[in-house]
């Protein structure tokens, strides 16, 4: 066997959280994703670049099998993040050459098909905010209306917009929070609980701005949540790394879970950190069935937030501050309204991690906007 063969591929909108995950366990990762940024490149043994359908945040379908089919051997184990949500006939393609580490096609279908999954929820005794489809309003209600499979937020609409893949969910007031957890096909074992907040704009009311934790919260919280998400697990045989989105309320049992988002997610960069093992080592575990016991604290909280650019820039007409991820490459031009990269902050708890990651974010976000732009060149494959 070759000695550069990789152990993992590692495939996302962006694998940069799951390279160097993969990196922490031990493992050469093949990463396959929409950016091949520098921080990618870095924590890969290889970082190949796949366009995106019809310029969005959407896997070509060809363009990432045949990437695969280039460079990822047959039988290689593949392991998925962002950007299968809708698509899980894409993951069955992927699964014909290579298994899949983490939750079936079959599970991802089921947990993103909104009504589904509300009819999941109501048999296991979970408490969620009622849907329906555009056609049946309910005046008077409060409403959003989401694209079925879609995730990060920018595609919630506050009322009953229709067209597409949409579907209407009671709106629901209180604090947007996740659960990090494990699960093995029976049970899930939550690892700890971040806060949420958006990066608005007047099209996208919801976009995902950033999260920090490990926010604090009751044991007996902690409890009530994960035996929910274990009626849920047991009822859908999700396996691996994910998190569920909820809000937290103040009437029992507390929460009102939102979705469940089937694979790793934005939390990674907060919580995959010592004394804690990689989260993709936990997550293999958990594929094969095996929950971890009790982890050591977490020291302090961690926080992550986007910066979308505010105009077109070229990456490199920016200093790259130290605390950043996702830098794109010097000669790339970011468009106006793309994400441009990931900013990072630590503190003694996350609200203070929260301050300080949205100080760094506003500092950045001036600078973006007196840069110059130039035109764009990307390489494809990078290692």
């Amino acid at each position: 066997m070759r000695s550069d063969r990789p152990d993992i591929a590692v495939v996302a909108l962006s694998a940069r959280a799951l390279s160097r995950s993969a990196r922490r366990a031990g493992l050469r990762a093949l990463a396959v994703d929409l950016f091949a940024d520098a921080d990618t490149r870095e924590h890969a043994a290889l970082c190949v670049r796949t366009k995106a359908a019809g310029g969005g945040l959407a896997f070509h379908r060809a363009a990432l099998l045949d990437a695969l089919k280039a460079h990822a051997p047959e039988g290689l184990p593949v392991m998925l993040g962002a950007g299968f949500e809708h698509t899980p006939s894409l993951m069955r393609a992927i699964a014909r050459r290579n298994p899949i580490l983490g939750a079936s096609p079959e599970t991802v279908a089921l947990l993103k098909d909104p009504f589904a999954f509300a009819d999941l929820l109501a048999r296991s005794d979970v408490p969620h905010p009622a849907v329906h489809e555009p056609s049946e309003p309910r005046p008077g209600t409060p409403v959003l209306s989401k694209r079925a499979g879609a995730s990060g937020g920018a595609h919630i609409r506050v009322g009953a917009a229709g067209g597409g893949r949409r579907y209407l969910q009671a709106r629901v007031e209180g604090q947007a929070i996740s659960a990090l957890f494990l699960a093995d096909g029976a049970s899930a074992r939550v690892l700890g609980f971040s806060e949420q907040w958006t990066d608005p704009t007047p099209l996208a009311p919801y976009r995902f701005g950033g999260a920090a934790g490990p926010l604090q919260v009751a044991s007996d919280f902690t409890g009530t949540v994960s035996e929910s998400l274990s009626r849920v697990v047991a009822a859908c045989g999700l396996r691996g790394l994910a998190s569920a989105d909820m809000i937290a309320t103040g009437a029992a049992p507390g929460f009102i879970l939102l979705e469940i988002n089937p694979r790793p997610g934005a939390t990674l960069d907060v919580f995959d950190r010592a004394p804690w093992p990689s989260l993709l080592t936990l997550h293999l575990d958990a594929c094969d069935g095996r929950l971890p016991g009790a982890l050591p604290p977490l020291s302090g909280a961690s926080a992550s937030a986007l910066v979308h650019a505010p105009r077109a820039v070229r990456a490199g007409a920016v200093p790259r501050p130290h605390w950043t991820a996702d830098w794109p490459s010097c000669d790339e031009t970011v468009p106006a309204g793309a994400p441009f990269c990931t900013v990072f902050a630590a503190g003694p708890d996350h609200p203070a991690a929260r301050r300080l990651v949205e100080k760094r974010r506003t500092a950045l976000l001036d600078a973006l906007r007196s840069a110059r732009v130039p035109a764009p060149t990307n390489p494809m494959v990078t290692q």
